[in-house]
């Protein structure tokens, strides 16, 4: 009788997915959900309140590794796998959306492929992104991955990228994983020193992109550049 009822309820709950999505879903109910795919024919109501319970967000259980999931909620590796894959998967889909020519030619548009590099970065990384004479992408290059509050940059690897990849023109896209897009005075003087570096090649600063969670500043709107 118990199982009956289960597979009514993983049933219900199917039907609600395909007619409605995950919208009108809990954050529990979501994660209940998911886990169906990892317990085929356990409860998973209960594990996903005591994750959610552990972690106290989705994001912040997204957002751990395997190991501190499967060692923190007492779960399979594969339940700790899966879940972790969620920021990395949301990521890939969000950069998928842009074609590979994508041109990048206003500070918006650079703002919203800036946000999508950092999904699911939970410490400090700055990316050159390269772009030809028409401001159509060229690479995304990874310059550095620092603390949760600092990561180095080095204008002669801004360099060196910038010719490997024969950039016309260049943004910088840096984020703040403290949730405050605001510029510290150091993001502002290394700009400068990356602007005077790439100057006498020829390649143009476009913007400077802080990115905090979904929301960014640009440098160029902001007349800081």
């Amino acid at each position: 009788m118990g199982n009956e009822l289960h597979k009514g309820h993983r049933q219900r709950v199917k039907k609600r997915y395909l007619a409605s999505g995950l919208d009108s879903f809990e954050d529990h109910q979501a994660l209940e959900f998911l886990l169906f795919y990892c317990y085929p024919l356990k409860d998973t109501n209960e594990p996903a309140h005591k994750m959610l319970k552990e972690f106290g967000s989705l994001s912040n259980l997204f957002d751990a590794g395997p190991a501190e999931i499967s060692r923190r909620c007492n779960v399979t590796e594969n339940v700790a796998i899966l879940v972790s894959l969620i920021p990395s998967l949301a990521k890939r889909y969000s950069l998928a959306k842009w074609e590979k020519k994508a041109v990048l030619n206003t500070s918006a548009k650079a703002g919203r492929y800036a946000v999508s590099l950092f999904i699911g970065k939970k410490y400090e990384c700055f990316y050159l992104v390269c772009l030809d004479t028409q401001r159509k992408l060229i690479y995304p290059q990874i310059i550095s991955e620092g603390t949760i509050d600092e990561t180095p940059v080095y204008p002669r690897i801004i360099v060196e990228e910038s010719l490997k990849h024969k950039a016309a023109c260049v943004f910088l896209a840096h984020n703040h994983p403290s949730g405050d897009p605001t510029p510290s005075q150091s993001d502002i003087i290394a700009t400068k020193k990356i602007t005077a570096a790439l100057e006498p090649l020829d390649i143009e600063v476009l913007d400077h992109i802080l990115v905090a969670g979904e929301n960014y500043i640009s440098f160029a709107e902001k007349k800081i550049l």
